[in-house]
């Protein structure tokens, strides 16, 4: 989709948008730091995606393309604050309320350096694939994967420091 050409239609956005809003959203909120700040984000940015359709030259897909104007749009809305917010990416268990063990890996999660936990966001919570957080965040797939690791041994480190 995408790949190989110049601009998007209209109709793909679109489609993209509604495939995808919760997604995008999700991430968005943990970028910008608040859920409707993350929200105006994903409107803002396909907003500018729809003026700037025309400009897509075609390298990589048009979801690519889109995250990162999403990213862009939603760090664009958080000048001073930290990247991510547990509270907005996690959905509630079905009683309303995050475990004991959710609350444990919320701060591990907000302790990782910002490419660690924009790479896990966009891996684990976007559902996107590493040559895609690649080009969402301007990076080597390489370092996607350097850092995914990186985070991946934070990770379980910690997990079992806490277990013991």
């Amino acid at each position: 989709m995408g790949v190989g050409r110049r601009g998007v239609a209209l109709a793909e956005l679109e489609s993209l948008y509604r495939a995808r809003f919760e997604h995008f959203a999700r991430v968005a909120s943990a970028i910008a730091g608040d859920g409707e700040s993350g929200r105006d984000a994903v409107q803002d940015a396909f907003a500018s995606a729809v003026r700037r359709r025309a400009s897509f030259r075609g390298i990589g897909p048009v979801e690519a393309w889109l995250w990162r104007i999403v990213v862009n749009e939603a760090k664009r809305l958080r000048p001073g604050r930290a990247w991510g917010s547990w509270e907005e990416l996690h959905e509630p268990s079905s009683n309303g309320h995050a475990g004991s063990d959710d609350l444990g890996l919320q701060a591990l999660l907000v302790s990782l350096p910002d490419r660690q936990r924009a790479a896990i966001f966009l891996r684990y919570y976007a559902d996107l694939d590493y040559r895609t957080i690649a080009d969402v965040l301007e990076i080597e797939v390489g370092t996607v994967s350097a850092s995914l690791s990186a985070a991946h041994t934070t990770l379980r480190k910690a997990l079992r420091a806490e277990t013991r």
